[in-house]
């Protein structure tokens, strides 16, 4: 891409430009905000660095490339941590500054910043970006501060002190020291008072005077002035006030002799261009509007199938199109018209999609990914999400073989506004970003709810080489790095994982996958214990889901999710102390050993209940022994049910579910989600199977009273090619996936 340079002058943004270029970038123009008044050093800002700013205007001659510069007008007017337009805001100096410099090189795609740790700062890059139609880079973003200072050490960035302003830092004895010289005294300030040794919480700023990108020119300092802001004894502040510099010039670059000084009053550089204007308007990318009801082909009331779960407070709606009479007009039809269902039904429940925290999208066919997802952020933006666009998974299933329409959704809404959204939309060497109205992770009441991750590599976004386990063992580096913004780990705060492995996974590679995913937890178990972290672990639960295709035409999808206590409760307190309530025997079955075989599941007592319930052939035959044929025994179960027997079946996963929930201190009305994942191949239609599961319900309910569940169902049934414990073994004939938690 060709990228437009953030520069301040500090070492943290040269540092991403070289880092940039690492990973085929191209910087083609610096952008620059400065004080209005050239004789002030440092405003009282919370996005720009200015100390210094008199230097940077021989950045371009330095470089090579044009620089543009505004000097701002805006103030801190939004202080929240998301950002909005706010006219007035200095947040609109850089917009207007980036939207200057994008008129003016078109080819611009994308923007680069030296952002560590400030999700201040990054939020608003990324908003400006978004208005804007570019793309985010922050190569530097979450990476570790020393080792990233010493990698600009050693990269021959040559950056002064030019503030200070903590602890064991002094103006008279530290300003103008180059960090070189500094490093192993930031170390010993780290360990004496806990510092942040890139100067990230404002310890201290730097001016790069050189570096490798500065291919015509280095800066000399001559001549500065030590201006103290504050005496205080403990900390002092302290600035560096340039009065006279020079270049040097570099190889076979030669500069004349008239360029060689500077004396600041320098008024008409090449290739530097001051940008004007007021900071009042608005610019956004191009998008559709979101369509109106009556935009939408008419489609009667009966193809529309809604569940919905009966939890008061956080519960699922399920939406798809069935009618065999009425065959699917296009993926993007039905999924306007499944969003739009969706919508009312939030509505209706006097919700919006700023309520949504996950989104299960399922499509029938991944070749029309990006029509989908261009339908998608027609309905659901950031805009209307003010406290974080919900967190989603993207598969393909085999809708239409099921009789479905084209698009399948399910989203998990809950009715108060504490979630708390990880929402990156910068490309970095962190995670993968997040371009979209889309998050890697929502946390609500000490659930985690972590996005579908692919094997992407961060800093390129394209998928890692080396086949399905090399995809699947960065998909969970992913899926740690994002588990650590919320202070928590996939090894020893995951309840449950769901991989979806593709069709394109050979044979042989299958049996592997599971293995990679256990070694990968427990290696990861091993460094947290090295490190002095007592490893209270959950046992989570595996379920592997075999499907059509996956977006970027990936190997596997992970999606994690996590408890993530308030407290400073051990996992251990919560894993035991369960009640001793015996669920009673109901449609004529009795508990026996084997049943135990069946079922995964991770409860933490009085919170949280995850269960997974596999029937496979083997459990098929115990359940319907009484009516088992030939066929069974060959293994071609799924082929060979009747409806008599897969009714049975479907009475048994509810009696066996009841029986779990009541003995760990559940009831129905807890269920947040229940999915039954069910083959294609199965030969009993999706109707005929919806009705069997909600008269199961209803006769328990008749029988127990405790499944009083509303008046949809609160079950979805999601076709899939296969189900199981194993990517090798995916031959479930239906497996139920509950996820309950207390209010």
């Amino acid at each position: 891409m060709k990228v437009v340079a953030l520069v301040s002058g500090g070492k943290d943004s040269c540092y991403a430009m070289m880092k940039c270029i690492q990973h085929g970038h191209q910087i083609i123009a610096l952008a620059n905000l400065l004080p209005a008044d050239d004789s002030v050093d440092e405003l009282d800002s919370y996005m720009y660095q200015t100390v210094g700013h008199q230097i940077i205007v021989s950045y371009a001659e330095c470089m090579g490339v044009p620089l543009f510069r505004r000097r701002i007008q805006g103030s801190t007017r939004h202080q929240k941590l998301s950002y909005q337009m706010t006219p007035g805001d200095e947040v609109e100096d850089m917009f207007v500054l980036l939207n200057e410099v994008k008129k003016q090189i078109p080819s611009v795609t994308a923007v680069s910043s030296g952002a560590i740790a400030s999700d201040y700062q990054r939020l608003r890059v990324e908003s400006v970006c978004s208005r804007l139609g570019l793309v985010s880079l922050a190569y530097l973003w979450k990476q570790d501060q020393s080792l990233l200072l010493h990698e600009m050490i050693t990269n021959d960035i040559v950056a002064i002190t030019v503030k200070v302003a903590a602890m064991g830092l002094d103006p008279a004895k530290h300003l103008g020291k180059e960090i070189a010289f500094l490093e192993p005294y930031l170390h010993k300030l780290k360990d004496l008072y806990g510092i942040n040794i890139c100067g990230e919480g404002g310890e201290y700023e730097t001016l790069t005077l050189d570096c490798p990108l500065f291919h015509n020119a280095r800066m000399v300092l001559d001549e500065f002035q030590v201006v103290l802001h504050s005496s205080d004894s403990i900390a002092p502040v302290g600035v560096l006030h340039p009065l006279k510099f020079h270049l040097e010039r570099k190889a076979t670059n030669s500069l004349s002799d008239n360029d060689k000084t500077n004396d600041l009053c320098r008024k008409n550089i090449s290739s530097v261009f001051e940008v004007q204007g007021e900071n009042l308007q608005e610019c956004k990318a191009p998008c559709e509007s979101v369509p109106e009801v009556s935009d939408l082909v008419e489609v009667s009331s009966n193809r529309f199938h809604l569940s919905k779960t009966d939890k008061d407070n956080t519960f699922s709606i399920c939406c798809w199109l069935q009618d065999p009479s009425e065959p699917s007009v296009g993926l993007q039809q039905d999924l306007k018209l499944i969003l739009r269902q969706i919508e009312l039904q939030l509505l209706g429940c006097g919700f919006g999609w700023e309520h949504v925290l996950y989104i299960h999208l399922y499509i029938s066919d991944m070749n029309q990914f990006t029509m989908a997802n261009e339908t998608y952020v027609r309905f659901i933006t950031q805009d209307k999400c003010p406290l974080g666009v919900p967190s989603r998974s993207t598969i393909e299933l085999p809708l239409i073989q099921a009789g479905l329409g084209g698009a399948y959704i399910e989203v998990l809404v809950a009715n108060d506004q504490s979630k708390r959204v990880l929402h990156v939309q910068s490309i970095s060497s962190w995670a993968p970003s997040c371009i979209g109205p889309y998050s890697q992770a929502t946390l609500h009441q000490e659930i985690l709810h972590m996005a579908g991750q692919l094997g992407l590599d961060p800093p390129t976004m394209t998928l890692c080489g080396g086949g399905p386990t090399a995809e699947l063992e960065q998909a969970l580096l992913n899926s740690e790095a994002i588990a650590k913004c919320f202070n928590c780990s996939i090894t020893t705060s995951a309840i449950l994982f769901v991989v979806y492995c593709s069709t394109n996974i050979p044979s042989d590679e299958r049996p592997k996958i599971h293995d990679k995913l256990d070694t990968f937890l427990k290696q990861i178990k091993l460094s947290l214990l090295d490190k002095g972290r007592k490893a209270e672990v959950l046992d989570p639960i595996f379920l592997y889901v075999l499907v059509p295709d996956l977006p970027k035409r990936a190997f596997v999808e992970v999606k994690p999710m996590l408890y993530v206590p308030e407290t400073t409760e051990t996992t251990e307190e919560t894993l035991h102390g369960l009640s001793g309530i015996r669920a009673p025997s109901y449609y004529g079955f009795q508990p026996a050993d084997w049943h135990d075989s069946c079922i995964q599941k991770c409860v933490i007592h009085g919170k949280i209940c995850a269960v997974v319930l596999s029937i496979t052939s083997a459990v098929a035959l115990k359940i319907c022994s009484d009516s088992m044929n030939a066929d069974w025994s060959n293994g071609n179960c799924q082929n060979s049910l009747t409806q008599d027997q897969m009714k049975r079946i479907s009475r048994f996963c509810i009696y066996l579910l009841d029986k779990i929930v009541i003995e760990n201190d559940f009831c129905w009305k807890d269920t947040m989600s229940l999915r039954l994942y069910f083959p294609p191949n199965l030969h009993v239609p999706l109707e005929t199977l919806s009705c069997m599961f909600t008269d199961a319900f209803k006769e328990l309910d008749q029988m127990s009273g405790s499944a009083k569940v509303g008046g949809k169902p609160i079950f979805n049934l999601v076709p899939v090619l296969g189900a199981g414990r194993s990517a090798a073994r995916t031959e479930d004939i239906i497996t139920c996936e509950l996820f309950a938690r207390k209010s």
